[in-house]
């Protein structure tokens, strides 16, 4: 048997030590693979996408003085095939015109995905015996508070 040098003992026990530890440490660190972001068409209120739990709400009643506190001062809006960019107060009535006109029945969400600090949501409202695509972008200068910067309605065919 071959001798071990005197100074080569104590990081030999080490090796020995860890390879007989190793299965242990294994065992502990595995770590269970984090999610990959998939957009969920019903996210919990108070999951990434909780600013939309108001808004789609709001939709789905017509309750446009509701949903335009989530307005930015100024937005692009569509509404069929009028696009344009106004202020709060003039999206507000353009969208009391609109819910005049075709009764919201439901709201649901098809897709919704963000990024850093941007929200965006697809989705189909049936209004007026008819169903619409509603896409809103949503925008936060920093903070958990988003204003809607685009909002778009047209017929679905």
């Amino acid at each position: 048997m071959q001798e071990i040098a005197p100074g080569m003992k104590k990081p030999l026990y080490i090796i020995i030590a860890l390879c007989l530890l190793l299965p242990c440490f294994s065992a502990v660190a595995q770590v269970t693979p984090v999610k990959s972001f998939k957009a969920s068409p019903a996210p919990s209120p108070q999951g990434e996408f909780s600013v939309f739990s108001s808004i789609t709400k709001y939709l789905a009643a017509g309750d446009v003085a509701s949903l335009s506190s989530w307005f930015a001062d100024n937005l692009d809006l569509t509404v069929l095939s009028s696009s344009r960019n106004c202020s709060k107060a003039q999206a507000r009535q353009i969208l009391r015109t609109f819910f005049d006109s075709y009764t919201p029945r439901s709201f649901e969400a098809t897709h919704k995905a963000s990024e850093a600090n941007k929200k965006y949501l697809i989705g189909t409202l049936n209004a007026g015996g008819e169903n619409f695509q509603v896409t809103i972008y949503a925008t936060s200068s920093g903070g958990d508070t988003y204003k809607i910067q685009q909002l778009g309605i047209t017929r679905s065919y």
